[in-house]
């Protein structure tokens, strides 16, 4: 390996065999990157072999040939950093997870611009982000409602990030809950299997809908708390408020849920009232407790655990007393 010109990131390889792709040969070599990112810097004539411009990722390479990879510098984000101090669990070269808080957004939107997750991590990697699909910025690999509070993964390279997010399709990353609901569960524990997808009537908000996505959601009680009991909840799918839209359509709404807290929602979501907020929490009382995954460049497993929040834990006390 050898570097070019100043200012340029450069990677000159000999090849000693032949009959091998060249996408191929460079993904090997170049592990902080994903496979499509080489195929995209071969297509953008970024490799060159034996002095020409290759555009083919399938060009078989011969044997001896000499091959140059100039890897331009990440574009930068559109995001802007922000130093926001960050409950970082577990952190190497590829990814992190953080324990995100309460009422922090994960990516910017028209709601809010500032102030996110996304914003932290930037500042938090700087530095250290190699560009995922060429723009320097971490990768999240799953998200978290804003006023669900819990354990999320970032990744800080392409092949990170690629490798996570094949597991989490894969149902390979294991992500567990704890949420407290309305009532007591009849069964104790049980599986809810029911299609997600838009509301009919209320366009921000999700509901249980033939034309919806397969989604499964696996919840045991925990603990009884008088008329509401703690639940464990794990998600064998990823869909957007999966848990508050699960245990709404079960009649069993997660507590302080401003949007689906009143049960069933034959109409839509409903306004927040003073009788669906049991005490004190201000929120829905959902926590992404526990993380378990395979880590994607040493393969070892990691499992990571963060107790609930303050207000989580005070509503938890209000209701054993």
């Amino acid at each position: 390996m050898s570097m070019a010109k100043r200012g340029e990131r450069t990677w000159a390889l000999t090849c000693h065999e032949g009959a091998k792709r060249v996408d191929s040969f460079l993904a090997l070599r170049l592990k902080e990157l994903s496979r499509s990112r080489v195929q995209g810097l071969i297509r953008d004539g970024m490799v060159s072999v034996d002095g020409r411009i290759e555009t083919k990722a399938a060009h078989a390479l011969p044997g001896g040939a000499r091959v140059v990879v100039t890897l331009p510098p990440p574009v930068p984000s559109h995001i802007e950093a922000e130093d926001i101090a960050l409950d970082v669990r577990y952190e190497d070269a590829h990814l992190l997870v953080v324990n995100k808080p309460p009422g922090m957004v994960v990516h910017p939107g028209a709601g809010q611009r500032r102030g996110t997750l996304a914003a932290a991590l930037l500042h938090h990697c700087r530095g250290q982000l190699s560009g995922i699909g060429g723009v320097e910025r971490p990768g999240i690999v799953h998200r978290l409602d804003k006023d669900t509070s819990g354990l999320l993964i970032a990744a800080k390279t392409d092949a990170a990030h690629g490798r996570l997010s094949a597991d989490l399709k894969a149902r390979r990353i294991h992500r567990r809950y704890l949420a407290i609901v309305r009532g007591i569960p009849a069964q104790g524990e049980g599986t809810i299997d029911a299609p997600i997808g838009r509301h009919p009537t209320h366009r921000t908000a999700m509901a249980v809908v033939e034309s919806g996505r397969r989604a499964v959601t696996h919840y045991k009680v925990r603990e009884v708390l008088g008329d509401e009991s703690l639940l464990g909840i794990t998600l064998e799918t990823g869909r957007t408020h999966q848990i508050r839209v699960h245990m709404s359509h079960i009649g069993h709404p997660v507590l302080g849920d401003p949007v689906y807290g009143l049960g069933r929602l034959p109409r839509g979501p409903r306004k927040k009232t003073k009788s669906n907020q049991k005490s004190l929490i201000g929120r829905q009382a959902l926590h992404a407790h526990r993380l378990a995954f395979r880590h994607p460049i040493d393969g070892d497993e990691r499992e990571l655990m963060a107790e609930p929040p303050a207000d989580f834990l005070k509503l938890l006390e209000d209701l054993r007393e």
